[in-house]
């Protein structure tokens, strides 16, 4: 009977620890967390930094915008500052797709975005659904470098579907938790002012 009672008062005890943090992040808001939202350009040439691996089996044939259901593709693609492919380069979006639908436009995404940044230098992981010719969010499941322990998500957008070479939009919206304040963020930056 006292162990009873002694794990009850335990689970009581542990109840209210866990409401009571939950209450006191709640109040504090965003206002606690570090943040940094930027933009850069990814370039992809097909057959120069993506290619097909493996080719799908039904559904849309390869285009400019689609792949047969089941394709796997690899790429490593520059990212600029703008969406001119001559501009300058400050990150490697590198990962893979499977092609998740028979209309070829949409795909399960994984990927590692190595960003060198002015104040910032590591990696993003990613991973989500992808739609190929509309905007499309990912969410941010870790980092390394000075992205460690960060959270938030990435918006891809297309820019130029034309071409050998495609261009998408990426933005980012980066969080850091308070328990990562050992990681120096200078401040709250907000625009492209960050990268070069």
């Amino acid at each position: 009977m006292a162990q009873i009672l002694h794990l009850y008062l335990l689970a009581t005890l542990l109840l209210a620890l866990s409401f009571k943090a939950t209450s006191s992040s709640r109040q504090s808001g965003n206002n606690g967390l570090k943040s940094l939202h930027f933009a850069l350009y990814q370039h992809e040439t097909i057959n120069k930094t993506g290619y097909i691996i493996v080719n799908g089996v039904a559904g849309a044939g390869v285009g400019q915008t689609t792949t047969p259901f089941g394709t796997l593709f690899a790429f490593q693609d520059p990212m600029t500052v703008t969406a001119n492919i001559s501009s300058k380069v400050v990150a490697i979006a590198e990962g893979t797709s499977i092609t998740s639908s028979f209309d070829g436009l949409r795909s399960i995404s994984i990927a590692k975005i190595t960003l060198r940044l002015k104040n910032h230098m590591g990696s993003i992981s990613v991973v989500g659904g992808t739609h190929n010719i509309k905007p499309a969010d990912h969410p941010v499941v870790g980092g390394t470098g000075d992205f460690m322990f960060v959270q938030g998500y990435v918006t891809s957008s297309p820019v130029d579907l034309q071409g050998l070479t495609v261009t998408y939009k990426i933005e980012f919206h980066l969080y850091w938790p308070p328990y990562a304040n050992k990681f120096s963020l200078h401040d709250k930056h907000v625009g492209n002012d960050i990268i070069t």
